[in-house]
């Protein structure tokens, strides 16, 4: 109830029913959400939408909507080329390196910075400072470091009486690809694994330490396993990453030397903007976004599974 004072009368008034206020509430949230919502309808739900509706025509992107239908010929011609078959198997090449190399060294380097060392916050912005730049300025900043003529990193070997062609060479394109890829990235993982262990309580590893373990095993029997959801997050987001990689691939290689160091995302990129074959190119974001969903929903099914539960259970609690 709710009494209002007018003058030596008092006026009683209802309370708003609960049903009148949850109406309320769920009306200033609609309002709230309204433009957020639109703006991914428009930027993702559209997009995904006509890629799939584009992936069944063969159209050149001019002309108005395609009419051309031919069903799932696109799809059967993208898996017969050897050129689909070059750019999963340099997914599973990059995704493999990630996963065993660039992922580990992050972690290796965030814990070395969780020390007490000196100068370790300006160690910290240094190395967090290459995922700042945009791909673009990595790509072209690689590519003058990288060039077989008059590079840096040429000059450097020539020294020791070496040399190398890095991006030029089909056997060390991938290898010189995936050292840029490190360096702009690992600095990303470094942070979350560091955000990691800094959420870990220090009485544990005190604790350990007070009952005589090493390093190592204060490392392998506390910290990694309490790790575990931070480690499972970063290989994901590595993963995806990878799936739809283009920006740095393009400004460095183009996919080249023939189509040696070509993702799924510049050769959808040749197909539909050199090419003028739309459909095409459409049916390959498909495949990219038919990758990308499946590994996520099986990722969090199999590997998140715990995590999420974990969560969920947490949200109820504090409800």
């Amino acid at each position: 109830m709710t009494t209002l004072v007018k003058g030596p009368e008092a006026v009683t008034r209802p309370a708003p029913a609960p049903a009148a206020r949850r109406r309320g509430r769920w009306v200033t949230i609609a309002l709230f959400l309204l433009p957020a919502l639109v703006l991914f309808l428009l930027l993702v739900v559209a997009p995904i939408l006509v890629a799939f509706y584009a992936s069944v025509f063969r159209w050149n992107g001019f002309g108005g909507l395609p009419t051309n239908f031919i069903g799932l010929d696109n799809f059967t011609r993208l898996f017969g080329t050897e050129i689909f078959g070059q750019d999963l198997w340099h997914l599973l090449v990059l995704v493999v390196l990630s996963v065993c190399v660039q992922l580990p060294f992050s972690l290796a380097i965030a814990m070395l910075l969780n020390q007490r060392i000196r100068g370790r916050a300006l160690y910290r912005v240094v190395f967090f400072a290459p995922y700042v730049l945009s791909e673009v300025i990595t790509g072209v900043l690689f590519s003058l470091i990288l060039s077989p003529e008059s590079g840096l990193a040429n000059q450097v070997l020539s020294v020791f009486g070496l040399d190398s062609e890095w991006l030029a060479d089909p056997d060390t394109v991938m290898p010189s690809l995936f050292l840029v890829m490190m360096w702009k990235y690992f600095g990303f993982h470094m942070m979350i694994y560091l955000a990691g262990r800094q959420s870990i309580p220090n009485e544990l590893i005190e604790a350990a330490q007070i009952d005589g373990a090493t390093s190592w095993k204060t490392f392998r029997h506390i910290t990694l396993p309490l790790l575990g959801p931070t480690i499972r997050i970063s290989v994901f987001l590595s993963v995806i990453y990878t799936i739809q990689l283009f920006d740095l691939v393009w400004i460095l290689t183009q996919g080249g030397p023939s189509h040696s160091s070509e993702t799924m995302a510049v050769t959808m990129m040749d197909w539909g903007f050199k090419r003028s074959q739309v459909g095409y190119a459409s049916a390959i974001s498909v495949v990219m976004f038919a990758l990308s969903l499946v590994f996520a929903l099986a990722y969090q099914r199999f590997v998140m599974r715990r995590d999420l539960e974990g969560a969920t259970t947490s949200m109820g609690e504090r409800r």
